[in-house]
């Protein structure tokens, strides 16, 4: 399957319902001050953001749809263009490309988005681009994760740093940078404990691992990324900026885009803080995590074959 065919099949849901709430708004209406205003609205629904809603709906108006022609067709042309002007400058793909310089790659995120099964997937694809990758279980406030970032270093044959439950987050992340130094490893994937940024004292030791990796090199970590469960729908605009301002995120990727029927919640945090978008989950397997392609993203939300 083919990148453009994982990713529409990945975004079906929200294609489908964003393409058919479009086309209810549209069909057999003159594009008048009240259908700028319902599509607006709907926009904002589908989680799209105030701000990139607002943007969507003025070049709409400006571009003056000529009634002869498919308004949905044009209309999606217009949302088309919107996203890759937006998204194309926060490609990255460069991150999974072959390094031979020591990177340390922090993955934070809250409960439930999936951060260990995407430090595999990550895994997986920095090692088929031929770079050396240790895993770091500091997620050590759970036994499971421990055993669940083993599974997948087992799976794609990576090395892994792990300590016992209830031991000290961060000296396994130092461990690990330390043995990825003298080893020549290219990549450490530091696994960190899902924490609700609200909780003072578990962002307090996110904290501290990142500072201990930089006893070893002034530089890490060399990547943050933050993962975000897109089921989670405005929410996840108040955890960037809460882990922003505790370590600077330097890329996002989304899971479970394939879960919601209002993956417009990407758009609206690429207009709210231009972070660089590193992939998106589009499904379970273990093929499922898709660099972001802003083209891609962009025609299988408005559904465009």
């Amino acid at each position: 399957m083919g990148i453009f065919e994982k990713f529409k099949l990945g975004l079906q849901k929200t294609a489908t319902s964003f393409s058919s709430g479009l086309k209810e708004i549209i069909i057999k209406r003159e594009i008048d001050d009240k259908t700028l205003d319902e599509i607006e609205e709907f926009l904002i629904q589908s989680d799209v953001g105030i701000i990139a809603s607002e943007e969507i709906k003025k070049i709409i108006a400006e571009k003056k749809i000529d009634p002869d022609k498919n308004k949905l067709d044009e209309i999606n042309s217009i949302l088309k263009d919107y996203i890759i002007s937006l998204m194309s400058p926060l490609e990255k793909s460069a991150f999974f490309s072959k390094k031979t310089d020591l990177n340390a790659v922090l993955v934070s995120g809250v409960n439930g988005v999936g951060k260990t099964t995407t430090i595999g997937k990550i895994g997986k694809i920095l090692k088929m681009n031929d770079n050396k990758v240790i895993f770091s279980a500091s997620d050590t406030f759970r036994a499971a994760a421990i055993e669940q970032l083993e599974k997948w270093a087992k799976k794609i044959d990576v090395e892994i740093i792990k300590s016992s439950q209830g031991s000290d987050p961060a000296s396994v992340a130092y461990k690990a940078v330390e043995v990825a130094i003298n080893k020549n490893f290219t990549h450490v994937l530091i696994d960190t404990a899902g924490r609700l940024q609200n909780k003072k004292n578990l962002m307090e030791e996110y904290k501290k691992i990142a500072n201990v990796t930089k006893k070893i090199d002034p530089k890490a970590p060399h990547e943050v990324i933050l993962v975000l469960d897109a089921t989670s729908g405005q929410n996840v605009i108040n955890q960037v900026e809460e882990f922003n301002k505790i370590i600077p995120i330097t890329g996002l990727i989304m899971t479970k885009l394939d879960g919601t029927a209002k993956g417009g919640i990407l758009i609206a945090l690429a207009k709210k803080y231009k972070l660089p978008i590193i992939a998106l989950g589009l499904g379970e397997k273990e093929d499922d995590l898709q660099i972001f392609k802003a083209e891609k993203f962009a025609n299988s939300f408005v559904n465009i074959n």
